[in-house]
């Protein structure tokens, strides 16, 4: 496989889908997550879970990441000529967090697109944040001073100390399903969501709910007012034509109801 990997790095068989962000007070969607799937030539559509590890690794995992950061702004220079500005979050790993090119590297992307510092997000996790917690500050600083947003992915997951969300410079945390999917039967659930939302704003941080699978869960999420949520409720992963499709089919920000996909598979990122 690791072989089939260079040669998928080579010959352009790494593809993004694009989960839609909805900023819940208003239903408008001005930012995406980008997802790397694996166009495998004789397997099919492959997804993370069965090919991430491997590409650590291979040692292939820089490549990888330089790989997925320029198709997604690829895309998002489309979106911005097409009028449509939009910022694409990009997971990182945590190698990428201890290498001191990529802040120069991601910024000449940027600059070569004509894109703004604010058309990426780069979303890390609580695990690699505490693999190298200096270094990482060190890449994260540099990143975040260049207009690159920061966002904590799967938050409430890691076996970490909360401090970090005082030390290092971030932008917003995104809820993990396994708090927000109880939320339409348990009134537990609930109350921590509420207080783990109240725990971003009071840092200044936007709070945005992952997993969201049902309208319960996302007329709830709005009154507790979280800022943003995703979710096969709104929107699996899609390609970037068909997100183009369901952006101009949806109905108008003012409408609180959203569009609902039109398959619903088992809820695989």
């Amino acid at each position: 496989m690791a072989e089939e990997l260079r040669i998928a790095l080579t010959d352009h068989q790494l593809v993004l889908h694009y989960q839609p962000k909805i900023d819940l007070p208003t239903g408008a969607v001005h930012g995406v997550e980008a997802l790397v799937r694996w166009e495998h030539p004789t397997r099919g559509l492959l997804y993370p879970g069965s090919f991430l590890d491997r590409v650590e690794d291979a040692g292939l995992m820089r490549a990888l990441t330089r790989g997925v950061l320029q198709i997604a702004l690829d895309q998002a220079a489309v979106w911005h000529a097409d009028g449509r500005p939009m910022t694409v979050a990009v997971n990182l790993s945590a190698s990428s967090l201890v290498d001191v090119d990529l802040p120069g590297e991601v910024a000449a992307m940027l600059d070569s697109r004509h894109l703004p510092p604010g058309a990426l997000q780069l979303e890390i996790t609580e695990e690699f944040l505490m693999a190298d917690r200096d270094r990482a500050q060190v890449i994260l600083t540099r990143l975040r001073r260049s207009g690159i947003q920061i966002a904590v992915d799967d938050f409430g997951t890691g076996y970490s100390s909360l401090s970090y969300l005082r030390d290092l410079p971030i932008d917003e945390l995104k809820l993990d399903r396994s708090f927000v999917f109880p939320m339409a039967e348990d009134a537990r659930a609930v109350a921590l969501v509420a207080s783990t939302i109240a725990l971003a704003h009071s840092l200044d941080l936007r709070m945005v709910a992952e997993g969201v699978e049902d309208g319960v869960t996302y007329a709830e999420l709005t009154r507790l007012g979280c800022d943003q949520a995703q979710g096969y409720y709104m929107s699996r992963p899609v390609p970037a034509a068909e997100l183009d499709d369901w952006l101009r089919d949806r109905p108008s920000p003012d409408d609180p109801t959203p569009q609902r996909p039109r398959h619903q598979p088992a809820p695989v990122q």
